[in-house]
């Protein structure tokens, strides 16, 4: 494939809680910036609880010579404290947010100045202009919150009418609901990338475990599929594999704009999917 048709991509990774896991995710950044990455993302705990370590990371990748996008959620947030970290992010060189309502810790009250991703989106233009690219979050099968699928699509607009410039979808396996998605936001005059998330399917059990907590759905032909593979690994990552080359082939054919990949801080199967795909530059 020559490069003029090669979809860009980008990766992100969580930050990591022991000093073991931060040295393996260096050495997993090193195989993945083979893949030549837009940009790295680092997500945020609930509540902002992993800050420093997502700083800390976001420091890392921008010293290794890489763009990377630093998570950036307001539950629980006031004014002062976004203010804060916009200055300490400003001044670290970050160019780029992912701009997040986030989950509340467990056992936390609804505190806060700020109770939507849109009115953060907002106060980051308000305060910074336009020294942030702002990348937020979509649903193409719709946030498990949302009181109907027409509430979800304003909360996106408003989102991106507050000035957001790209999105990044929650993952899914289902393309005619992305392309759906897609077209529902055109429809509504919003000119703004969707660009679909990936989540390699390695492991049945962990899978599961995300989809149940995040709402995303796991068709059911691959549920049964994996169900039936028990504790085959190699079985569970060789189908996993061929779905997701499917569904980023599918999705490539029909003009997404770019593909994020969820690594979960690992690099094999990325690795997999992009070298299917054509991508390893």
């Amino acid at each position: 494939m020559s490069d003029t048709s090669r979809i860009p991509l980008s990766v992100e990774f969580f930050p990591p809680k022991t000093p073991e896991g931060v040295a393996k995710l260096r050495a997993v950044r090193q195989q993945l910036y083979a893949l030549k990455p837009e940009f790295c993302s680092v997500t945020f705990g609930a509540g902002g609880s992993t800050q420093e370590g997502t700083f800390n990371a976001v420091s890392e990748i921008l010293a290794e010579g890489v763009s990377a996008a630093s998570h950036f959620s307001c539950i629980g947030a006031t004014r002062d404290t976004v203010r804060a970290q916009l200055a300490t992010l400003k001044a670290m060189g970050v160019k780029r947010l992912v701009a997040l309502r986030g989950d509340l810790p467990s056992g936390y009250g609804a505190g806060g100045e700020f109770h939507y991703a849109s009115e953060l989106v907002a106060f980051i233009r308000a305060e910074t202009g336009d020294d942030f690219f702002i990348e937020v979050a979509a649903y193409p099968e719709i946030h498990p919150q949302a009181r109907s699928p027409e509430a979800d699509l304003q909360a996106f607009a408003a989102k991106v009418k507050a000035g957001a410039n790209s999105s990044i979808t929650q993952y899914f396996y289902n393309p005619d609901a992305y392309f759906r998605f897609v077209d529902d936001v055109a429809a509504m005059g919003l000119n703004v990338p969707v660009v679909p998330g990936i989540m390699p399917i390695t492991s049945s059990t962990q899978l599961m475990r995300f989809s149940d907590a995040s709402g995303a759905e796991i068709p059911r032909w691959i549920r049964l599929r994996l169900q039936s593979f028990g504790d085959d690994t190699a079985s569970i990552k060789a189908f996993g594999l061929d779905v997701v080359t499917s569904l980023c082939e599918q999705l490539r054919a029909g003009g997404a704009p770019s593909l994020h990949f969820y690594t979960m801080n690992q690099s094999v199967a990325t690795i997999a999917l992009c070298e299917r795909l054509g991508l390893v530059a």
